[in-house]
């Protein structure tokens, strides 16, 4: 089967090559990926801003069908549709049993350093324990949830990262409650959802920041109630909020310049949520002084605090409530088609050579 790998970090393209999948064990699920996005987290295993042991099948925001299952498995079956949760719960930790499943690393350390592919008999790792980039992949049965049927390949698979990074950080981790002022820096795919979920969360206003005219027009269409480029937030702030600041914030770039933005943009009480993954060697500097003075919450979001297990689901409720605007984020500009044609690509022979952002 055809397989999009990089060979070595630093690669500015993904080789389009047969590979095969490793055999399908005891407590496993072979997929059949129906359909993959490409995230921004894949362009970072690219340039190594995210460490990834290679030669490796990039992606990790998947849909598809099972098409075997393992010794062992019984929440699935053959035929049933799925989408693919990079960092599964394996629901027995204590973080699974404490109710924190997105900071349960049992079953993505173990993936991660899996090979999920074979090339001439040679490993081929999946990133983040994944690999959507394939036509098929065997995966931890815990590392699939089951949808309905009905639900499109394009919508699930965008679930399987992007929405439920971003409307799990307004909704599960920082807990944007009713009536109050969000502002949201980044406006990629993630940011969109973190505007769609705090407008289902009720915030009251939502003020979107990028340096990029065109996704600011995207985020008014998404719920957005403003939308200004850096140099303008100041008078945005002091119209919403007086001066005081937002009672929320979300960074969804993961720069230390806009992470430090985020921590000054909420008021004093407030809570400014980090989504975007930075390197490493990023260094964010804050005073003691104002770390006690302020009393403001700076936190962190991993897969947005989500329990996929029951979050996947509740994401597709609200998408087929009208809630959720996905299919919008899929036409005008962010998602599927364009990597829908990537796969065309790939299956004649050609070689991707750019990452779609989402």
């Amino acid at each position: 089967m055809l397989a999009a790998v990089l060979r070595n970090v630093g690669d500015e393209s993904l080789d389009i090559i047969d590979v095969e999948t490793t055999p399908t064990g005891p407590g496993q699920v072979r997929v059949g990926i129906r359909c993959t996005g490409v995230c921004h987290s894949d362009l970072s295993a690219m340039n190594g801003t995210i460490a990834q042991m290679t030669p490796a099948v990039l992606g990790h925001e998947g849909a598809g069908e099972i098409l075997e299952v393992g010794d062992g498995v019984t929440d699935v079956a053959v035929g049933d549709h799925v989408i693919v949760a990079w960092m599964p719960p394996c629901g027995k930790c204590q973080y699974c049993l404490d109710g924190q499943a997105s900071l349960c690393l049992e079953v993505l350390m173990a993936g991660g350093a899996m090979p999920r592919f074979l090339l001439e008999g040679a490993p081929v790792f999946g990133f983040a324990g994944v690999g959507t980039f394939a036509e098929e992949v065997v995966l931890p049965a815990q590392g699939v949830v089951k949808i309905d049927n009905d639900v499109p390949w394009d919508i699930a698979s965008l679930i399987g990262c992007g929405v439920t990074t971003g409307v799990g950080a307004a909704i599960n981790s920082a807990k944007v409650v009713p009536g109050s002022s969000v502002v949201v820096f980044g406006c990629g795919g993630v940011g969109i959802s973190i505007i769609q979920g705090a407008r289902v969360a009720g915030a009251a206003e939502i003020v979107a920041v990028d340096l990029v005219e065109s996704k600011l027009e995207d985020a008014k269409r998404f719920g957005a109630t403003h939308a200004v480029t850096p140099d303008a937030l100041d008078g945005v702030r002091n119209a919403v909020t007086g001066g005081q600041g937002f009672d929320y914030a979300f960074e969804a770039i993961g720069i230390p310049l806009t992470i430090r933005a985020t921590y000054d943009a909420v008021r004093r009480g407030g809570v400014a949520t980090v989504v975007g993954m930075g390197r490493p060697d990023a260094m964010v500097e804050f005073n003691a002084f104002e770390l006690f003075f302020s009393e403001k919450t700076l936190r962190g979001t991993v897969y947005g605090s989500a329990d996929v297990r029951k979050d996947f689901s509740r994401i597709i409720r609200l998408w087929r409530a009208g809630r959720l605007d996905l299919d919008g984020m899929i036409s005008q500009r962010l998602g599927l088609k364009e990597i829908n044609k990537g796969f065309e690509d790939m299956k004649a022979g050609t070689v991707i050579r750019s990452v779609v952002q989402i």
